[in-house]
């Protein structure tokens, strides 16, 4: 694969798709079909802003499959926002479901814009816009968004609120990621975090290291990284660097992480208050137990994955890591638990926010962490049994897991 390709994040998913289904014992027909989404939708989203002038933003929602049921996936406000892009985020996320054993395909949504040079004001006429530009393709029984990049419980709000205008009914489960008052679950903020702090338990055990002794790396500070950098330190192991966009933080005796969360702003920056810091490739490199980046695509590539001194790789961002880096780190002998299992937290949680909208019923937030524990160590399991017994990656057999489900819901469908 040229070079090109590989950082191409929807070429370079395509690619371990198809190797996937062939080693299903799948035929050409579905590897066509589940290569790309089902159905694409570019919309333009005119906003008034604050100075009188209509700005044009441009949007997507890609919806991957919809043969085992539903599509659901978050909706990204970024700059960097292409078609591409939101098309392999919604393959992820089928396989995500898959892996969980959830009742969804995969979908994902984004806007190209930058809220941190927005007013309160103009994000929620932005996100009325969107939903109004989507609601032909949405709703509890056909596409289900929640929370991503830049995007937050308050925006949820806004859209729910637009789509039960549209509907004329309150639809609370068109949505996941809202607020606990308009139908939100408990634990949902926190799920994709909680997540990946399972499978860091589970890849340790897998190694031999007690938690307490362990030297973890977070790369990114958004509400993944600083989350799970909270849970890591409560938790008693030593968080040694964290980064943001601006930079990195590294001390090997451990961070301060109470003071660096109390300090931080609400996109995830707390470094650019710090004299002396470190690069994010850098970080990326130092010496630890635990590596995770949790920021964004490409960080770890076939030019620095020879140096990567951590024993485990935990993908709590979306394509962290490239093709090529997959297979040097795993020949390297370290174990990494792919973004498709570490992350799938959130959409975990978000399943049961709709669940608990369709039945009116709410749980506690206990009963939600232990449902969480139980769906992702069930899906770790498969994916290492199919690593050990398949002798592939670990990002090949997560693919192996996640798509099996949808391809025989396809299959029996009759849609090839």
């Amino acid at each position: 694969m040229a070079e090109n390709d590989e950082n191409d994040v929807l070429k370079s998913t395509q690619v371990v798709i198809e190797e996937a289904l062939l080693k299903l014992g799948f035929k050409e027909d579905m590897i066509d079909l589940l290569k790309e989404p089902i159905r694409v939708l570019s919309v333009r989203i005119p906003v008034k802003m604050d100075n009188g002038v209509t700005k044009m933003f441009t949007g997507y929602r890609a919806q991957h499959n919809d043969a085992v049921g539903p599509t659901k996936g978050g909706v990204r406000f970024h700059p960097a926002v292409t078609e591409n892009e939101v098309k392999a985020l919604s393959i992820w996320m089928s396989l995500k479901c898959g892996i969980a054993d959830l009742p969804y395909g995969g979908g994902k949504g984004g806007v190209i814009c930058d809220p941190r040079k927005m007013s309160f004001g103009e994000l929620e006429r932005l996100s009325r816009g969107y939903v109004r530009a989507v609601s032909q393709i949405v709703g509890p029984t056909k596409d289900i968004p929640a929370p991503d990049v830049m995007t937050n419980s308050q925006i949820m709000a806004w859209m729910l609120d637009e789509y039960s205008r549209i509907r004329e009914f309150d639809s609370p489960g068109f949505i996941t990621g809202k607020p606990i008052v308009l139908g939100g679950s408990r634990g949902r903020e926190t799920a994709t975090a909680r997540g990946v702090v399972i499978m860091i338990h589970e890849a340790l055990a897998l190694k031999g290291i007690e938690l307490n002794k362990a030297r973890i790396v977070i790369q990114g500070f958004g509400n993944a990284g600083s989350y799970l950098a909270k849970f890591m330190h409560e938790a008693g192991a030593r968080v040694i660097g964290i980064s943001d966009v601006n930079g990195a933080l590294y001390n090997e005796d451990g961070l301060d992480i109470p003071y660096l969360l109390d300090r931080r702003d609400s996109f995830g920056n707390v470094t650019n208050l710090f004299p002396q810091t470190i690069s994010n490739s850098d970080l990326l490199e130092l010496d630890c137990d635990v590596l995770v980046p949790a920021a964004i695509e490409n960080q770890i590539t076939e030019d620095n994955a020879p140096r990567i001194k951590a024993t485990i790789v935990v993908e709590a961002a979306n394509g962290p890591t490239t093709l090529e880096a997959t297979r040097i780190l795993t020949e390297r002998g370290i174990l990494l638990i792919p973004d498709v299992l570490a992350s799938a937290g959130g959409v975990i949680v978000s399943y049961f926010e709709w669940v608990q909208n369709n039945q009116g019923f709410y749980w506690d937030e206990q009963e939600v962490d232990d449902r969480l524990r139980v769906m992702m160590i069930r899906g770790f399991n498969q994916v290492y049994e199919i690593h050990k017994s398949r002798n592939v990656n670990m990002r090949l057999a997560a693919y192996m897991a996640g798509v099996r489900k949808m391809a025989e819901a396809v299959r029996y469908r009759g849609w090839v």
